[in-house]
């Protein structure tokens, strides 16, 4: 089988855990062992993650620093892609038989210039901060930030992803046998200007949508979202909450998940199943064999 696994910002770093090299490594490790045994089950996989913590972490360093070294976000989504490839990419050539060829490619995907969300940023990035220190940097720093579960964030620009511009580089790994890390962080997003050429854009594109369009564009067998999380949840937060195991697209149609976290995936899985006819998945990294098995998790087809 085919599988594009799209690993969640929470899979590579827990939850309110410090970006520490220490702290990632490891975490990052634990998610080699979980993809490798897809492999080992005889599974074709092409690999996706986020990057929301990374790519915010790598801005304030840049603001740090003189204002002539600042750099813009298209820039950071690709050295966020790089430096999270590159970990994924060394703990799964330990996890996996020597020998296994594993390519870490930065991806370039086309948005529009006109596409509204640069008008209304909601892309959460960052450390979590509470909601006087999120104003005040907010404030200091011209940024805009929003609630994210109990915290506040910085939000930034998350336009649709249009086209995956390295497809054919990406097909013909895939078809050598390849493990392929892409689309990191939803790729590096970029867009013609007036004068049609090819311009970074400063935004950061939400890795679901990437990743959706990215399975379905390559004809996998099955798109699998893996985060912290058990399953899709009904009622999430209140005393009547229960996973669901199955549903259609039309079933979770009404905007009733979390536009900064379960929100984005079920919108991609229901957006990749309904475009292609083949199943999505959302559950828990540790259960991704099940997952795979439909045991675990949630299976929207």
């Amino acid at each position: 089988m085919r599988i594009v696994a799209a690993l969640g910002g929470n899979a590579l770093l827990k939850r309110g855990e410090t970006l520490s090299a220490a702290a990632q490594r490891e975490t990052v490790a634990q998610a080699a062992v979980q993809l490798a045994s897809l492999v080992a089950a005889g599974h074709s996989l092409i690999v996706t993650h986020g990057n929301g913590p990374q790519v915010g972490l790598l801005a304030l360093q840049a603001e740090a620093g003189p204002p002539a070294s600042a750099q813009p976000l298209d820039d950071l989504d690709a050295e966020s892609e790089g430096w999270i490839g590159y970990a994924l990419e060394q703990e799964l050539a330990n996890a996996l038989p020597p020998g296994t060829e594993i390519a870490t490619l930065l991806t370039r995907i086309e948005v529009k210039s006109d596409d509204p969300a640069f008008a209304a940023p909601s892309k959460p990035i960052g450390p979590v901060y509470n909601e006087e220190t999120a104003k005040w940097l907010a404030a200091q720093r011209g940024w805009q930030v929003a609630p994210d579960g109990q915290f506040w964030r910085r939000v930034v620009a998350s336009p649709a992803p249009v086209a995956v511009l390295n497809e054919t580089s990406i097909i013909r790994l895939m078809e050598a046998g390849t493990l392929v890390i892409c689309a990191g962080g939803g790729g590096i997003p970029v867009l013609r200007d007036a004068a049609g050429k090819w311009r970074g854009a400063e935004a950061v594109i939400d890795k679901d949508a990437a990743s959706a369009l990215l399975a379905a564009r390559l004809h996998v067998d099955l798109f699998m979202m893996l985060t912290d999380v058990e399953a899709v949840y009904l009622d999430y937060g209140t005393s009547a909450q229960r996973p669901l195991r199955q549903a259609r697209p039309e079933d979770l149609a009404g905007g009733q998940f979390a536009a900064g976290s379960m929100g984005p995936k079920v919108a991609a899985a229901c957006r990749f199943a309904s475009e292609t006819g083949r199943p999505a998945a959302i559950g828990r990294l540790q259960d991704a064999g099940a997952i795979l098995a439909g045991t675990a998790g949630t299976r929207i087809c």
